[in-house]
């Protein structure tokens, strides 16, 4: 959805005849700057991330090249094909025509990038006390959400359960020290993307905010980074307020 910073509403998204995926479906904003795509990061560029679901027997089930010899002759897609790619449709431009126009779903529009570049009114009070929580050394946000997209694209388990019936990256690597890991997710338009976690377990940002004080479960391969701490009242809802800030005050998809 557009308005959810594309993202999905729900926590596990439904493919072909209501049959329910894999994991929650994650906002496609700044694409263009990732390293690996799913949460697993087991596809490497773009355009096989848009492939895959279209093979996937769960979220298709079809296959691209049937697709193309459906659209082939069809308008604007015929003509825009040729104008594009100097061809007429086939996989290969249906391919490289979503993932460049995914290439164009740029986040970076919000109060707290206003505040970065020097206005210093563009956070409320209560917002910045909030930044200095999400930075500081009880909560330490930002040991793993930092950089442009406030996720250091790193594989974590954050102890979110004691046995995971999802391996995550550990399906990738068949490394079982990687199971239960998931590649950190941005927190831009974080106000906007729920539910959260990899399975969309979490309807609210209070609940994720409670995991992350309460340390976790222990799982042997949870990350360092994730261990109880605590926050006075005043500082949970700074911290809320400033998460709230991360949302852009444009649309996404403002194509070029």
């Amino acid at each position: 959805f557009p308005d959810r910073a594309f993202s999905d509403t729900v926590a596990i998204s439904l493919g072909v005849q209501g049959r329910p995926g894999l994991r929650n479906s994650p906002t496609l904003a700044n694409v263009a700057h990732h390293p690996a795509f799913f949460k697993d990061g087991g596809v490497p560029t773009l355009e096989m991330q848009v492939l895959a679901p279209i093979h996937d027997p769960v979220e298709m089930d079809f296959d691209i090249h049937e697709a193309a010899l459906l659209l082939k002759d069809e308008e604007p897609y015929r003509s825009l094909s040729r104008k594009a790619f100097g061809r007429d449709l086939d996989a290969g431009v249906i391919t490289r025509a979503i993932a460049n126009y995914e290439r164009t779903l740029l986040s970076g529009w919000s109060r707290y990038d206003r505040f970065l570049q020097g206005d210093v009114h563009a956070l409320s009070q209560a917002e910045q006390r909030g930044l200095q929580v999400f930075n500081g050394p009880e909560a330490n946000c930002s040991a793993c959400h930092n950089g442009f997209d406030l996720s250091d694209r790193s594989y974590r388990n954050i102890g979110l359960y004691a046995v995971y019936e999802d391996e995550g990256r550990g399906r990738i690597t068949l490394d079982p020290a990687d199971d239960g890991k998931f590649m950190v997710p941005t927190l831009r338009n974080i106000a906007l993307t729920a539910p959260y976690m990899h399975d969309g377990s979490m309807t609210t940002l209070d609940e994720v905010i409670d995991h992350f004080m309460s340390g976790g479960v222990g799982h042997p391969n949870q990350s360092p980074a994730v261990r109880p701490f605590t926050l006075s009242s005043q500082e949970r809802s700074d911290l809320l307020e400033f998460l709230g800030s991360l949302t852009d005050e444009r649309p996404i998809d403002q194509v070029p």
